[in-house]
């Protein structure tokens, strides 16, 4: 099984959405960051550190399509709600 995590964007309204993510495989560290067409460089394989994956996505801003300006990336991962 792949180990990683996604990146969800989950506004006021109700809104919830991946909005990107990294996954550790076999080969590194995959990461991506969502995007509403096709846009290669979002996505990039090999990276060192789980750090350099999650920078990598917050790069990109990929809440911006939904609108959202000013927001702030929580450091630490919230375990899955039932």
């Amino acid at each position: 099984m792949k180990r990683g995590q996604n990146l969800i964007f989950d506004d006021d309204a109700g809104l919830v959405e991946v909005i990107g993510g990294y996954r550790d495989t076999k080969r590194g560290i995959d990461a991506y960051a969502r995007t509403m067409g096709y846009e290669p460089d979002r996505s990039q394989k090999g990276f060192p550190t789980v750090e350099d994956a999650k920078t990598f996505v917050e790069s990109f801003s990929p809440w911006e399509l939904f609108g959202a300006q000013g927001v702030t990336v929580e450091p630490e991962a919230r375990p899955i709600l039932d």
